[in-house]
């Protein structure tokens, strides 16, 4: 799976401002909150393709859905339809409910429609644009005393560790891998090597997450802090204006419909 890694491109939907994207999911989710109904995921739904369009998004980055995800998807379909409900169809002379089924598909739907919406927030944007547009959304709150600033530090330091973990733990799990192992007998020798594995990939695994932390609080420090992570120039244009009023439409739409 490509995330936290923007596609490289230069469109319209790249250059909007990071805070606009945020709203944008917000509002979204929030509709799909209240209004989970079929008009709704499909008003949603052509948003993040139209999106997808104008930015030009390959179908290369798409993640591949693994063959156990979709036997665990037919496998929950099976028991939501076992469940029943209107509407009844009529298949063979037998009554046939679908009512539990179609539930099912309109939610696994919902979530793959949510997924796309975030994906496209990550495929569009720089990471080091997040945390400026988060401390700017968050300026009213600092009447309350909210310590807005060190949040979105937080969460663009998080962002910004993702994929460099992910790829350190690879890293050992290939290691882990090319280590010789002898053949142990009994399975409970098999089980007990087993958790001792598990135990050694942990602790590998968090000491290689603290000497990460270290090297980029080195980094930070030299260059100015964690008041230069959140400060930035950018702020929303007319072509932010203009996304604001479409999701706004939509909204709108899916209300009255």
């Amino acid at each position: 799976m490509v995330l936290l890694r923007p596609v490289p491109g230069d469109s319209v939907i790249h250059r909007l401002w990071a805070g606009t994207k945020l709203l944008t999911v917000f509002v979204l989710s929030a509709l799909l909150t209240f209004y989970p109904g079929w008009v709704g995921i499909g008003a949603v739904a052509a948003v993040v393709v139209l999106a997808a369009a104008l930015a030009r998004i390959p179908f290369g980055v798409l993640p591949s859905v693994p063959k156990v995800l979709w036997l665990l998807i037919a496998f929950g379909a099976f028991t939501a339809a076992l469940s029943g409900g209107e509407p009844i169809v009529q298949l063979f002379d037998t009554n046939v409910a679908l009512g539990g089924l179609l539930t099912f598909t309109r939610v696994t739907t919902l979530a793959v429609v949510l997924l796309g919406l975030s994906m496209m927030v990550s495929w569009t944007t720089n990471v080091a644009e997040i945390a400026p547009a988060l401390a700017t959304l968050g300026r009213p709150l600092k009447f309350l005393r909210i310590p807005v600033d060190e949040w979105a530090v937080a969460i663009a330091l998080a962002l910004r560790s993702f994929p460099m973990l992910i790829e350190e733990f690879r890293v050992l799990y290939a290691a882990r891998k090319l280590r010789p192992r002898t053949v142990l007998p009994m399975r409970r020798m098999r089980w007990r090597r087993f958790l001792f594995e598990l135990v050694d990939m942990l602790v590998a695994a968090i000491t290689a997450a603290l000497r990460r932390a270290d090297e980029m609080g080195d980094a930070i420090t030299a260059r100015g802090g964690m008041g230069q992570i959140s400060a930035s120039t950018a702020r929303p244009g007319r072509s932010d204006a203009v996304a604001l009023a479409i999701v706004a439409l939509v909204c709108v739409a899916v209300i009255a419909l």
